[in-house]
């Protein structure tokens, strides 16, 4: 099995990928800090320098690596756009969408993906977060073009995991001490009583790759915070 992630050396996609090398897939990362990919090259079957946003660049990669069987899609800005709408600098919204959104659908367009897709989207498509009307529009997006890209891209199966409150660098934007308090906050009215981890979610992407007759599916991974 050959699966290409991409965001793969941080976070969620990172945990996926070590879940996947070990169960003996040839996984492939792409990332856009060298350090990172350097830290991770020995971890999986390769590691590549792509900035998802670059068309030229995603394109010339999906070129270098010709058909394989699985693609995930994780990468993102982080919390660009994030806090209330009166104060977000619609620029900031903009490239929210480009860095997740639009990045996600070039490569759709370029991998030659025989097997699956799956986007990471997040429970914020989904919530009532104050704060969160740019994470919520990007994210919706994303999670409302799995259905018809499972139609269009059939026998490819496309899903997406919708992540919660999951302690990854996504939150890096905030102090430790912030960091912590705000998952915290989460926890109180989740029905799952902790704070997600990446390996967490790594085990839903893992289950939809395998999945041979799930498609077309938004997979909530956020401890029963979107419950209702």
């Amino acid at each position: 099995m050959r699966v290409v992630i991409m965001g793969g050396t941080s976070g969620i996609g990172l945990a996926t990928a070590e879940k996947l090398t070990a169960a003996g897939a040839e996984v492939i990362v792409t990332g856009r800090d060298e350090e990172r990919l350097a830290a991770v090259k020995d971890r999986v079957a390769a590691a590549e320098q792509v900035d998802g946003t670059d068309a030229g660049a995603v394109t010339a990669f999906f070129d270098r690596v010709g058909a394989f069987d699985h693609l995930v899609l994780a990468f993102s800005p982080g919390a660009l756009g994030l806090g209330p709408l009166a104060e977000v600098d619609l620029a900031d919204v903009r490239g929210a969408f480009e860095g997740k959104l639009f990045g996600y659908l070039h490569a759709v367009q370029k991998a030659r993906v025989t097997g699956s897709v799956t986007m990471v989207s997040a429970a914020s498509a989904r919530a009532a977060l104050p704060g969160t009307v740019a994470l919520a529009a990007v994210n919706g997006a994303i999670e409302r073009i799995v259905s018809p890209l499972a139609a269009e891209m059939s026998p490819v199966r496309v899903n997406a995991v919708a992540p919660g409150a999951v302690d990854t660098p996504w939150w890096s934007f905030l102090p430790d001490g912030t960091r912590e308090a705000a998952l915290a906050e989460f926890v109180k009215d989740m029905p799952v009583k902790r704070v997600g981890t990446a390996a967490d979610v790594a085990d839903a992407i893992a289950y939809v790759i395998a999945a041979s007759y799930v498609t077309g599916t938004v997979l909530p991974v956020d401890g029963g915070a979107t419950v209702a």
